[in-house]
């Protein structure tokens, strides 16, 4: 067993480099470390205590040996456990160890104090909030989106959080969409392309290429791994009809779990085909309706009509699948839960495709012109684009 004492500690602290680009400077400095058994015991200036396990201290040292010095990736790696305790120290109110073959780790109290165990991680990334009977979207400036750091802060959190997001005030400029898109990361591109036209046209290979009402759904479930978010941008939109139609399935399929147990556990656990077919493509998936996590909560709504492919199950299950599926649209098009809305010209929304639902009512093509651009883009590049703004925030 090994101690560093407070006296030892009692030093301007000084920040040292973790490998991280993350701020760790927090205010608190280390007053006392214990090495004991397989743990080291750790005292901040307030008095604050935490147990880290040497193996997980000698596994996550920053050095030039354990962590490359551009890319700033592990290149350690853990498959011996350490055999004894290393000798501790503390130095401008952070932490030393010499270990028992001479290596030296050395780490920052703030970046120690961020990880101790139990302490969640500070995400910037917002949670999932459902919405509320009277919810209505963020709305974010074009110029202000365009202008810095504020403007995109502000659509990302809310986009994140509540899974849609509208944009205002935007030039009626062709493949704008594409502009604001790629502020965020590249286009996600499917069999309609990178970037779409939304608009009715002769010999269409999908409803949204018509003036017919689409019911609330998801986009592209015969996919493996459907577009997380969608991007509309709106140039046209002078038709008679035409309305965008929103709703938060995550609420929904909830709703459903708390009124009828049995068939939020039929959608969840039955996987069903949907298939997308053209002169060019055949694309199907089977997945569930409703796709949950460890845990039991939402992670993804596939819900799409008109791709739903055969239905192949047993005799004696699809009664009951039709009856649990039933259940879930009425939810899903309860109008106390709908959001309904024009898009005008210059206004841009954007939804988390594998959450909200959407859809349009019908138009009538010859009253005017509709025109939208759309795209996609991963969540993952969202949330990284919002950790890296939050650096200077």
């Amino acid at each position: 067993m090994t101690t560093a004492t407070p006296s030892e500690a009692r030093h301007t602290r000084v920040i040292w480099p973790m490998s991280e680009l993350t701020d760790h400077s927090g205010e608190h400095a280390l007053v006392d470390a214990l090495t004991s058994g397989a743990r080291v015991t750790l005292t901040w200036e307030d008095r604050q205590q935490a147990h880290f396990p040497l193996s997980w201290l000698r596994d996550h040292c920053p050095c030039t040996e354990c962590r490359h010095t551009t890319t700033r990736e592990r290149l350690y790696i853990p498959l011996e456990l350490p055999d004894s305790a290393p000798e501790a120290r503390l130095e401008d109110g952070n932490l030393e160890l010499t270990w028992a073959d001479g290596h030296i780790s050395r780490f920052d109290a703030g970046w120690l104090r961020q990880r101790r165990p139990g302490q969640e991680s500070g995400d910037h990334v917002p949670a999932r909030r459902p919405w509320a009977e009277d919810f209505q979207p963020v709305r974010v400036d074009h110029a202000d989106f365009v202008a810095g750091a504020a403007g995109e802060r502000a659509w990302l959190t809310a986009l994140l959080r509540d899974g849609l997001v509208l944009l205002e005030n935007g030039p009626l400029a062709d493949e704008e969409v594409s502009r604001l898109a790629e502020r965020i990361g590249p286009l996600r591109a499917t069999n309609f392309g990178a970037r779409f036209d939304v608009r009715s046209k002769p010999n269409p290979n999908n409803a949204a290429y018509t003036a017919i009402g689409l019911p609330l759904h998801t986009d592209l479930p015969n996919w493996r791994q459907p577009p997380d978010i969608q991007l509309l941008y709106c140039l046209e939109n002078d038709a008679e009809g035409g309305e965008s139609t929103f709703t938060d399935g995550f609420a929904a399929a909830e709703a459903l779990r708390e009124r009828s147990p049995e068939s939020f556990r039929l959608l969840s656990e039955t996987p069903i085909d949907f298939r997308f077919q053209d002169e060019e493509h055949d694309i199907a998936w089977r997945a569930p309706i409703l796709t949950l996590d460890h845990d039991g909560q939402l992670l993804e709504v596939r819900f799409n009509n008109w791709i739903r492919d055969s239905l192949r199950l047993p005799l004696e299950k699809a009664d009951a699948w039709y009856r649990a599926y039933r259940e879930f649209w009425n939810l899903v098009h309860d109008p106390r839960q709908r959001l309904e809305f024009s898009l005008l010209p210059g206004q841009m929304i954007a939804f988390d495709n594998r959450r909200v639902l959407h859809g349009r009512n019908a138009f009538d093509p010859n009253s005017g012109r509709r025109h939208l651009q759309g795209t996609y883009l991963d969540l993952d590049l969202l949330e990284s684009r919002l950790r890296v703004l939050a650096r200077s925030a």
